[in-house]
């Protein structure tokens, strides 16, 4: 075990580029997996941990919402991922007061996110004051009372912005919003907004509420699963069991993405004697390997030739009693999918006629469909409307309110969908916020407050003068972050309530303070005992999380008793939520949950059943529609795609294995084939031909935009290795948050306003010639 973090930081000289895998999981992942925990935790506290995650009795994963099959858990119930994930949380290795005090700012700036990582826990309340040059312990109260009055001294409360990453428990959520609102603003941007906005946005129309209709049985049951614009071997590979269990039950699976990625190709359970020894199991039975940005033409295209197959036959593809009885709007979507150009739909796609010919006939054929996505939908200008395209389809074919059918949208941050049923939004419904005026006696603001990318405008242009953040790397997720680190270094105060350190710590206000926070992993002992968090995951399911392991200091806080007393000082003593009760006892925290956001009720003794309970969800439940119409809703909309201009390409950020979302866990794609560096883009041969470059070429990568008042702009990041890679000709992939500062802070999704990080207009330029 190493108990420091390492000394030397990325060496992108050391970047050795092997063979991409065709299968995922396996011996390797269990070997990977023990040796980071061990490297960070030691033996005993591995054993500690990784017994415990995702067990009844032991901690939700820090790292994906997948969930667990209900009723059954295996004695393993993580993957490489959450191995890794649990590591860098429960590591021994400490970022102390002695260690800021021999790293000043300006060195801390020169290390990458993944250094930053590897120090370990924060163990101190640390400040900078204005014109320091490094952190400096402060005491508990005195932070407290800093930022109270940063807070009393703005103008109004819409100058100041709090920010919630997506593991934040729904009892810390729910206080912090509480916090927000009696403060007097909605300015609660978060992970959401990055990712799965789009999402709810469209499914909200659509369907009428912004989750996902299926669960883990449900795809078990499913006879076609589409996976689009996902890849669940890095991102969610306890997914691969599922599809393993659906495979097993006779299902079709087909693969929509621009690259082939190991996960779906093979999976080899190593809980399995064929994991480890044998083949394992061909996961999708079709690649539709997709051009960027054409998902809405294949699913307009998919629509059109489903009408023609039940123009046919009537009646044996369209279920026309489902829409009949519960949707609106179809005649007017089968009048704009019939005149959809099938020549244009493979013109957008890059696939052949034949390869559309053959999913519409699966879709046609199948009875129980499921269709799942991830960032490479809801990360497009047009996401909202290719989301709906593909809820289009599922209508017409009745797969909504359905055993083995539906829609699943899958999350990412463990708990950043409970985060949004708990208030962390900045446009929430005036039923929830009298609800929560009603429950406490205060008066939350109704006007809308900024979501991420207007949090960012507003600090940019001096609208807004605080931030503050519950987890997260607020830098290194967002987009265009030479506009992001200017906006948070133009505020007076940034604070930054965190685990480990991360860039978002080293670009900061004038003032800045890091309050160091429990983790999922750690004991959290109150007055009342020791307590208890839940968390929801990508399907609903809400449950208890038991951390086991004594804090690596003694000045953590857990984020609700940090809340809570930051409450008391900004809001008062007499302020009538009850800040004290809640720091002691979090089971009342909950109480006053299940009296404010519906289908919690009874919160403390369901969630204390064995899986926890799952919240209501009207079309899945019943076929009850909570829309504008009363109905499921058909969408038109016109057929978007992204063209690449000549000479140019379409660049898409994207996840190594080695990491999880902002958090770089080591330096090895293993999938892939890039070990020991990070700095490569991923580019078709022909298009390296074309571009006049070769493989292993050094280049700079550029990104061009045309702003509203017709300027072109131009955005640089420096000395990435070209790899030739099985990529749609026009296409290329490069890993965040290296090239975040790409992604310009207006290319944003209409409707949702997520930064559009899958279509970046992209030149390679050969290093010698910027």
């Amino acid at each position: 075990m190493t108990r420091q973090g390492p000394r030397d930081d990325i060496d992108e000289n050391d970047l050795v580029v092997g063979s991409a895998k065709d299968y995922a999981a396996g011996v390797p992942a269990v070997l990977v997996s023990m040796q980071r925990a061990v490297e960070q935790m030691g033996v005993v506290r591995t054993a500690r941990t990784l017994t415990r995650l995702n067990q009844r009795h032991g901690f939700d994963c820090p790292g994906c919402a997948w969930p667990e099959t209900p009723g059954h858990r295996k004695p393993a119930e993580f993957c490489e991922n959450g191995a890794k994930a649990v590591a860098e949380e429960a590591t021994l290795r400490t970022v102390t007061p002695e260690f800021f005090a021999s790293h000043p700012m300006s060195l801390l700036a020169e290390r990458t996110d993944y250094w930053l990582g590897q120090q370990g826990r924060i163990t101190h309340p640390m400040v900078v004051r204005p014109g320091g040059d490094r952190y400096e312990p402060i005491g508990w109260d005195d932070a407290y009372r800093l930022i109270a009055e940063h807070l009393r001294g703005l103008d109004s409360p819409d100058e100041a912005v709090f920010y919630t990453s997506g593991r934040t428990s729904n009892e810390a959520a729910f206080v912090y919003q509480a916090m927000i609102r009696s403060f007097g603003t909605n300015n609660l941007p978060d992970c959401s907004n990055m990712c799965h906005e789009s999402s709810g946005s469209a499914l909200t129309e659509t369907i009428g509420i912004g989750k996902g209709s299926v669960t883990v049985p449900d795809l078990e049951q499913a006879d076609l699963i589409l996976i689009a614009g996902q890849n669940p071997g890095t991102n969610h590979p306890r997914m691969l069991s599922t599809l393993e269990k659906a495979k097993a039950n006779g299902a079709k699976i087909i693969a929509i993405n621009p690259l082939p990625e190991a996960g779906l190709l093979r999976f080899k359970d190593p809980q399995k004697v064929g994991g480890v020894v044998g083949h394992g199991v061909p996961i999708a039975d079709e690649f539709l390997q997709i051009r960027l940005g054409g998902d809405m033409a294949l699913f307009q295209g998919l629509g059109r030739l489903l009408l023609e197959a039940d123009d046919r036959n009537p009646g044996s593809v369209v279920d026309r009693a489902f829409v009949d009885a519960h949707c609106a709007g179809f005649d007017d979507w089968a009048a704009h999918v019939r005149a959809v150009d099938l020549d244009t739909v493979a013109l957008a796609t890059g696939l052949t006629r034949r390869q559309l010919d053959e999913t519409a006939a699966a879709l046609a054929a199948s009875e129980r469909t499921v269709v799942c996505w991830a960032m490479g939908l809801t990360q497009h200008a047009h996401a909202v409307a290719t989301i709906q395209e593909t809820v289009n389809v599922l209508l017409a074919r009745g797969m909504i309110g359905k055993t083995g059918a539906g829609v699943c949208p899958v999350r990412g941050h463990s708990n950043v969908q409970g985060d949004r049923t708990m208030g962390i939004w900045e446009q929430m419904p005036e039923e929830f916020l009298a609800a929560l005026d009603a429950e406490f006696g205060i008066s939350s603001p109704r006007s809308h407050g900024f979501d991420t990318v207007d949090a960012i405008r507003a600090m940019r242009d001096g609208r807004a003068r605080v931030f503050v953040a519950m987890g997260g790397n607020f830098v290194s997720a967002t987009p265009d972050t030479a506009a992001t680190e200017q906006a948070l270094r133009n505020c007076e105060l940034t604070v930054q309530v965190s685990t480990k350190l991360n860039r978002s710590h080293v670009v900061h206000g004038r003032t800045a303070l890091i309050l160091p926070t429990l983790g999922r992993t750690d004991l959290d002992v109150q007055d009342t005992g020791k307590q208890a968090v839940s968390v929801e995951d990508s399907m609903s399911m809400v449950h208890l999380s038991r951390g086991r392991l004594h804090p690596v200091s003694e000045h953590l806080r857990s984020e609700i008793a940090i809340v809570c007393q930051l409450a008391r000082e900004l809001l008062g003593a007499d302020h009538p939520v009850p800040w004290r009760r809640f720091e002691a006892d979090y089971d009342l925290i909950r109480d006053s949950i299940s009296r404010v956001v519906p289908g919690f009720e009874d919160y403390n003794v369901r969630v204390r059943r064995p899986d926890g309970f799952q919240l209501p969800h009207p079309p899945r439940d019943s076929r009850e529609f909570p829309t504008h119409t009363g109905k499921a809703n058909f969408t038109v909309s016109p057929l978007e795609w992204v063209p690449t201009p000549a000479g140019r390409l379409i660049l898409q950020t994207l996840r190594s294995h080695d990491q999880y979302n902002t958090t770089v866990y080591g330096l090895d794609d293993r999938y892939r084939g890039i070990k020991n560096g990070r700095k490569v883009v991923f580019v078709s041969a022909p298009d390296i031909a074309e571009l006049g470059l070769h493989d292993g070429q050094i280049v700079d990568i550029v990104s061009e935009w045309t702003t509203a008042d017709g300027r072109l702009e131009e955005r640089r990041v420096h000395g990435f290795r070209v790899v030739e890679y099985s990529t749609p000709r026009g296409n290329a992939a490069a890993y965040y948050p290296e090239t975040n500062p790409l992604v310009p802070l207006d290319h944003v999704a209409a409707k949702s306003n997520t930064p559009v990080s899958k279509a970046i207009v992209v030149r390679l330029d050969p290093v010698g010639n910027s």
